[in-house]
C-alpha cells in the first residue's frame, strides 16, 4: 500500500537518515595530449598509404588497420607515456604496483569511413587496461561509448528519467572525441563507437595494456666479485 505522501516521505528520510557508500566503481580517464599528434599522424599515415596499396576499402566494414605500433622508434616517447600513465592510474586504484611494469599487447591506428561503427566489447586475456588517441576527428565522427558492466542491474533495469543524464540508472555513457584526446579505462569496462557520418575518415590509435613483472636489479658489491 503506498501512502500519497510517500515522495516527500522518503526524500526527508534520505535527507536526514541514509548514507551513501559509493563501491566498485568504474572511471574512464581523459587527457588533452596534442604533444605526439604529429608524429603519430606521420606514422599512421605511412601505414595507411601502404595498406591502401594492397587491398580496397571494405563497403560492409569501411575501415583500415594497421599492425602494432609500438615497434616503431618514432613512437617512443608516445609509447612511454602512455604505459607510465597507465601504471599510475592502476597504482591510483589501489593495486600494488611495486613490482610490476605496464606493457603493450596491442596498439594499432584505425581509420573509419562513412557509416563505420564498432560493436560492444571487451578485451580479455592478460589485458588490464584499453585506451584511445584520436588523431583525426572531423565533423559528425563517431562517438566513444562505455557501457555498464553490472550484466545484473542492465537485466533488471528500470527506465530512465533523462537519458542525456548520467546517473544510477544510465545504462551506457558516450564521450565526444576531439583531436588530442587521450583515454583509458579498465579493460573490463566494454566500449563501442556509434556509427560514422561524416564524408571524412576518423583516425584514432587503439592500444591495450597488460601487466608484467619487473625485471629485478641485483647489486654486486665489489667484495663478491672474483
Amino acid at each position: 500500500m503506498c501512502s500519497a505522501n510517500q515522495n516527500e516521505s522518503i526524500e526527508e528520510v534520505l535527507k536526514e537518515q541514509v548514507q551513501s557508500f559509493m563501491y566498485f566503481p568504474s572511471a574512464v580517464y581523459t587527457i588533452e595530449k596534442k604533444d605526439f599528434l604529429e608524429v603519430s599522424k606521420k606514422v599512421c599515415g605511412e601505414k595507411f598509404k601502404k595498406i591502401k596499396k594492397e587491398r580496397k576499402l571494405d563497403e560492409i566494414y569501411p575501415v583500415y588497420m594497421t599492425d602494432n605500433l609500438f615497434g616503431d622508434e618514432r613512437m617512443k616517447e608516445a609509447i612511454q607515456y602512455i604505459l607510465d600513465t597507465g601504471w599510475n592510474i592502476l597504482q591510483s586504484q589501489g593495486y600494488n604496483m611495486s613490482n610490476l611494469q605496464t606493457t603493450f599487447t596491442e596498439m594499432w591506428c584505425q581509420e573509419h569511413y562513412k557509416h563505420s561503427a564498432m560493436e560492444q566489447h571487451t578485451h580479455g586475456g592478460a589485458v588490464q587496461l584499453v585506451g584511445f588517441y584520436f588523431l583525426d576527428v572531423p565533423e559528425n565522427s563517431s562517438k566513444v561509448v562505455f557501457h555498464d558492466p553490472k550484466a545484473g542491474k542492465v537485466q533488471i533495469n528500470l527506465p530512465e528519467t533523462d537519458m542525456a543524464q548520467a546517473t544510477f540508472a544510465s545504462n551506457m555513457i558516450n564521450f565526444t572525441p576531439k583531436e588530442g584526446l587521450l583515454m583509458f579505462t579498465n579493460s573490463w569496462l566494454a566500449h563501442s563507437f556509434t556509427r560514422h557520418a561524416s564524408t571524412k575518415p576518423m583516425r584514432f590509435i587503439h592500444f591495450n595494456i597488460a601487466i608484467q613483472q619487473a625485471p629485478q636489479v641485483c647489486a654486486v658489491s665489489d667484495a663478491e666479485v672474483i
